[in-house]
């Protein structure tokens, strides 16, 4: 997937990292929250990109941890991820919302039973917008937080507020 690669290259970009490092960064910073990315995935796509000869492994030993593959970008790394910068900005945007399969199936349930599942939906646009302002105010000052990260996160909430106030509306019409 381009997605993934885009991500582990680019981490790559800035330093050269063990993919338990690169997942690591990832959790840290709440990637999976809005890539599909799972921490297999990046494992196995670390590997394949060293078989496509994208990014190189130096084995390392640091004290008394065990041996461990660092990873960083050759040259045909850094043509890839240039490449992919530009292919994936240039696609047109999709958004996908798991939820959606629900709505769009609401006229086959009860009318208390689609209650409950916009009631179900809007609580967790509400637990989704209160993770990402915490997240959003414990990070606003961190100077290890890069300015595109927390644009990323600002547009999070900002999607989490557009959808909260587009439920609010679709309940009222339900209800």
């Amino acid at each position: 997937m381009a997605t993934i690669d885009l991500i582990v290259l680019g981490m790559l970009k800035k330093e050269a990292l063990s993919a338990y490092d690169i997942q690591k960064l990832v959790e840290y910073r709440n990637i999976s929250r809005w890539v599909k990315i799972s921490t297999p995935s990046i494992y196995k796509k670390v590997l394949q990109l060293e078989a496509k000869g994208l990014v190189k492994s130096e084995t390392v030993k640091e004290g008394k941890m065990a041996e461990k593959a660092v990873y960083s970008l050759t040259d045909a790394g850094e043509r890839e991820f240039e490449s992919l910068m530009l292919e994936i900005s240039a696609k047109p945007i999709q958004i996908f919302l798991d939820f959606n399969a629900v709505i769009v199936n609401l006229a086959s349930l009860p009318p208390d039973k689609q209650a409950a599942c916009l009631t179900d939906i809007e609580s967790n646009v509400k637990t989704l917008k209160s993770y990402l302002e915490e997240n959003l105010h414990s990070k606003e000052n961190a100077p290890e937080i890069p300015e595109t990260g927390m644009a990323v996160l600002r547009q999070q909430l900002a999607l989490a507020e557009s959808i909260e106030t587009w439920i609010a509306s679709l309940k009222e019409s339900f209800g």
